[in-house]
C-alpha cells in the first residue's frame, strides 16, 4: 500500500485569527490534489473557526502543540481534549523551536507522544540536527537518538498514525542549503531505524517529511525523492498561491 502524500503547513505565530480565515478560505478555492493529505497547523486561536469552513474531505487541521495533561493546573496550556472540541485532528510534537526555545527534552515529548495518540490526535514528530551537528557529521546519529528516546516505550501498534517531520535545522535561515539527496540521504536513515525496531510493515506505511524551506521552486524535486512522502512548510504555507503549488507538487 502506498504511504500518502502529505502537505502540512506550520503557520507558526503568524496571522491574527480573520487572516488565518481568509487563508484558508481562498486556499481551498484553489485546484488541490484531491490524492495530497493538506494538514493546515495553526495558532490555537484560529482552531475552531477554521475547521468550521467547509472544507474538502482532504484538508484538515492541526494544532502547534499541546500539553501531555487531560486537564488541571497548567495555566495557559491545551490539553488534547479541548484541541479536538474545536476540530483538530494532528498536533505537531517535537518542532526544533518548542526543543530550542521552550527546553522541551525528548523524555517530555514522549508523554505528549503518548497522551496525543491515546486521544486520537495523529501526532507530526518532528526530529533534526543544527549546523554544528551536520558539520561534525554525526547528524544521523542525533537524529536516530531523538526517535529513540521520544519512541522507545511505543509498539508499533502505538504508532500506527504516526508522521514523522525530519527537519535540517541548518538549512532554515543560516545561508546554508539542503539538496534534495541529503534529505533523501537522513529520511532512508529514519526509514531503516523505523525498520529495525518496528519492522518492514510500520516502517514501510510511516509518512516521513522534509521540513526545511520547503517552496514551489524545490517542492517537486524534494517530493521526487524515494523516502520523501511530503513537506512539512513554514512561510511558504502563509500564502495560498505558493502553498497550492507545493500542494500540486508530487509527481
Amino acid at each position: 500500500m502506498a504511504r500518502k502524500k502529505i502537505a502540512a503547513a506550520n503557520w507558526k505565530m503568524n496571522t491574527t485569527h480573520s487572516e488565518g480565515v481568509a487563508l484558508l478560505a481562498e486556499l481551498i478555492t484553489k485546484d488541490l490534489a484531491s490524492d495530497v493529505e493538506v494538514v493546515i497547523n495553526a495558532p490555537a486561536t484560529h482552531l475552531f473557526s477554521l475547521s468550521a469552513l467547509d472544507l474538502p474531505a482532504n484538508v484538515h487541521i492541526g494544532a502547534q502543540n499541546m500539553y501531555p495533561k487531560v486537564n488541571g493546573a497548567f495555566t495557559g496550556e491545551l490539553s488534547p481534549a479541548m484541541l479536538k472540541a474545536v476540530g483538530a485532528t494532528h498536533v505537531i510534537i517535537g518542532h526544533s523551536e518548542r526543543r530550542q526555545y521552550f527546553h522541551e527534552s525528548n523524555e517530555f515529548l514522549a508523554d505528549k507522544l503518548r497522551v496525543a495518540i491515546e486521544h486520537g490526535l495523529r501526532p507530526i514528530f518532528c526530529c533534526g540536527e543544527g549546523l554544528e551537528i551536520r558539520q561534525s557529521g554525526r547528524h544521523v546519529a542525533y537524529v536516530i537518538s531523538q526517535l529513540r528516546e521520544s519512541l522507545s516505550e511505543f509498539s508499533a501498534t502505538d504508532l500506527e498514525t504516526l508522521v514523522i517531520a525530519y527537519e535540517p535545522i541548518w538549512a532554515i535561515g543560516t545561508g546554508e542549503t539542503a539538496s534534495p539527496e541529503q534529505a533523501q540521504e537522513m529520511q532512508a536513515e529514519i526509514r531503516s531505524y523505523l525498520a529495525s525496531q518496528y519492522g518492514d510493515s510500520m516502517a514501510d506505511h510511516t509518512p516521513i517529511l522534509y521540513g526545511g524551506s520547503v517552496k514551489p521552486a524545490n517542492a517537486e524535486d524534494i517530493f521526487g525523492q524515494k523516502d520523501v512522502d511530503g513537506g512539512l512548510v513554514g512561510g511558504a504555507s502563509l500564502k495560498a498561491d505558493s502553498f497550492a503549488e507545493i500542494v500540486n507538487a508530487f509527481s
